[in-house]
Parts: structure tokens; C-alpha cells; sequence
């Protein structure tokens, strides 16, 4: 007996171990099963917002331009003649008006070369006077036979040359009186002084610039377009412009069409009158489209298109679940709002659900669930 329970005990135990084991060994299969298992996909949960349902709407076609903002009416005054700057009363920023003394050159020399020129005046009235007398003296005496005829013309002669010498004498009087009226420097037009490039006791030459003056009553924008899309490009067009440094946009239209190309880009320029706004500078450069066409057409915003494939694509709600319709696009233009819209030609349908650029990139298939209804683009 004691035999039998000394064999019996290890068999037990090791009977239990086993099933211990056993035990185990299923229990880490159940739970490498249950781990290997697919899960049940959960859905991508959206708001309106997120959302935008295509249907036709107003639609303007567009052309993007920008460029620099100059002002319509400028002016430059400048030397007209060589002298020493006396006074310059403006500075960059001041206003002035048209006809408004903004300046005063030396006159010394002037004033010395209309005297010069008074004084031979007067020396060539002077000589114009005694050929006169000489000439009525001749002709009396031709008249009572003491001198020929040839004695007469000489006398002629003698009265036409003093004439032009007594005229060009004149002349050179008036010119001299207006070297001394153009000392003076005069605002030519009404605006605001822009540049002052010299300072009191320069000394000028001839056609040197004093001073700029412009006039921001009238600013235009200069725009480039190519030529292939010059031709959409009509007189009386309206823009909306983005200006550097002003939070409004600005309004414009098109006033005139460059009848050439530049050359090199063989662009041709657009000119742009902008309507009076505060904060309009010469120089400022501004962005902006010319609304070309306005039509009816299915339209999303330029963001919804994902470009990021050989192919631009737009991702569509289908069935609860996220799908990529490639799609053709057409003229990119503005909405309502003035926001960003591109055309959409082919891939696309009305009444189609879409996902907003907001969303991000989403794998195609993905169940999706909205919880309330999709927006208008």
C-alpha cells in the first residue's frame, strides 16, 4: 500500500501541472485570437459645416492682375533756368495748389541780363530813330531833285536794318523778363509733394528737378496681362483690388487697353482706375481680379479641389462612405461672397455631396456620418 501511494502522489501532481498549463495555454490563444480579430470601423463623424452640397449658382469668371498704383495726374517742376536755389517753402507731404508760389530762384544774374537787354533796346530804339529821320529827309530832298534815287533806297535799307535790330532788341527784353518770371517755382497742378530734391543755396542747371507733385484724387492700377488673355479684357470692366496696407478692397475699373506690347514679356498693360479710397498711395502694389463673365454654373470653392494626384479630384460623399470623383475644371472666378470658386466641367454632379477642404485628406471608403444637414458651396 505504501508502494502504491508513492508512485500515485507524483503522478497527481504532475497531473495537475498539466492541466494548469493547459489551462493557460488556451486562455493566451483566446486572447491572441480576440487581438487578431478585425475590429468594426468606426464612422467619421462631420458637421454641417464640414460639408457642401453643389448646385448651380451666379458665377463670375475672372482674371487675376496686379501691379504698382500710380497717380493719373503728376507733375515735375523743374530749372528753367541756371541759378542758386534762394527758397524752397515745401516739403514731402505737403499740399499745394495749382499756381502756388512753392519757390524763389536767385535773380541776381537775371535781373543784370534784362538790364543789359532794356539797355540795347533802347540803343537799337535810338538808331531806329535816326534812320527814320534820315529816310523823310531823303525822300524830300528825292522830291525836290538834290539826290538821285540810289541815294533814297541806301536810305531804305538803312531803316529796315535798324527795324530788325530794334525788334530783336525787343525780343531779347521779353525773353530776359520771362528767365525772371521762371525763377519764381510755381505748383503746376493741385496735389501733394512727393519729392523735394534739392535744398536752399544749390546751384541748379538748366531742367534740373526741384520738386514732384502728385495728385491722389485719381490713382490707377498698371496691371500686365498675357496676351492670351488680354482679349477677354473690355473697357468698362469692374475689379475688386487688394491693396498692401489697406484692410477694405478696393474698387476699380477698366479705363484703357495699351494698343501694344511691352518688350521682351510681350505683355500688354491694363490700366485700372480705382475708386477714391483713404489710404491710396502712388507706389502701393495691389492684387485683385477683373470680373470678365458673369454666368450660371456648378461651382465649388477652390479649396475642395484636392490636387494632390495626377488628376484633380473632389471627395464625395456616397452611401455613408467617402469616394474620389476625378473631375475637369473650367474658369476659376468669384461667388456671391467674393470668395475663391472653380468651375467644375465634368465629375460632378447637382445636388452632390462634398467634403470641404477644411476636412483634410480622408481615405476613400471611409464611413463618415453626419450629423446634420450639408451647406451650400
Amino acid at each position: 500500500m505504501k508502494r502504491w501511494v508513492k508512485w500515485a502522489v507524483p503522478v497527481v501532481v504532475v497531473a495537475l501541472i498539466g492541466g494548469f498549463v493547459a489551462r493557460a495555454l488556451s486562455a493566451r490563444k483566446q486572447e491572441q485570437a480576440a487581438l487578431g480579430a478585425p475590429k468594426a470601423p468606426s464612422a467619421l463623424e462631420l458637421s454641417p459645416g464640414d460639408l457642401l452640397v453643389l448646385h448651380a449658382q451666379p458665377f463670375a469668371r475672372t482674371l487675376a492682375v496686379s501691379g504698382g498704383l500710380k497717380a493719373v495726374n503728376s507733375a515735375v517742376v523743374r530749372a528753367k533756368v541756371a541759378a542758386e536755389v534762394k527758397s524752397l517753402t515745401v516739403r514731402e507731404g505737403d499740399t499745394v495748389k495749382a499756381g502756388q508760389v512753392i519757390g524763389q530762384l536767385e535773380t541776381t544774374e537775371v535781373e543784370l541780363r534784362l538790364r543789359q537787354a532794356e539797355q540795347n533796346a533802347a540803343s537799337a530804339r535810338g538808331q531806329l530813330d535816326i534812320a527814320k529821320r534820315a529816310l523823310e529827309n531823303n525822300k524830300a530832298l528825292v522830291a525836290q531833285g538834290f539826290i538821285s534815287a540810289t541815294g533814297l533806297e541806301t536810305s531804305v535799307s538803312n531803316e529796315a536794318s535798324a527795324q530788325a535790330t530794334y525788334g530783336a532788341a525787343v525780343a531779347a527784353v521779353d525773353l530776359a523778363r520771362k528767365s525772371r518770371t521762371d525763377a519764381q517755382l510755381v505748383a503746376p497742378i493741385n496735389g501733394i509733394v512727393s519729392v523735394r530734391a534739392v535744398q536752399p543755396s544749390e546751384r541748379v542747371a538748366i531742367d534740373t528737378r526741384l520738386v514732384e507733385v502728385v495728385d491722389l484724387s485719381r490713382i490707377e492700377l498698371e496691371a500686365a496681362v498675357a496676351p492670351e488673355d488680354v482679349g477677354a479684357v473690355q473697357v468698362g470692366q469692374t475689379a475688386m483690388l487688394q491693396v498692401d496696407g489697406l484692410a477694405a478692397p478696393a474698387q476699380a475699373k477698366v479705363v484703357r487697353i495699351n494698343p501694344s506690347t511691352q518688350s521682351g514679356t510681350r505683355a500688354v498693360m491694363v490700366y485700372l482706375e480705382l475708386l477714391p479710397q483713404p489710404g491710396l498711395r502712388q507706389g502701393l502694389f495691389a492684387r485683385g481680379a477683373i470680373e470678365i463673365e458673369r454666368k450660371t454654373a456648378l461651382v465649388v470653392p477652390a479649396n475642395a479641389v484636392r490636387v494632390d494626384q495626377a488628376r484633380p479630384y473632389v471627395l464625395a460623399v456616397v452611401d455613408g462612405k467617402v469616394a474620389q470623383r476625378p473631375v475637369t475644371l473650367g474658369a476659376r472666378g468669384t461667388g456671391t461672397e467674393r470668395d475663391s470658386l472653380v468651375e467644375l466641367l465634368q465629375g460632378a454632379a447637382d445636388g452632390m455631396t462634398l467634403l470641404r477642404g477644411t476636412v483634410g485628406q480622408v481615405r476613400e471608403g471611409t464611413a463618415v456620418r453626419v450629423t446634420g444637414a450639408a451647406s451650400a458651396p
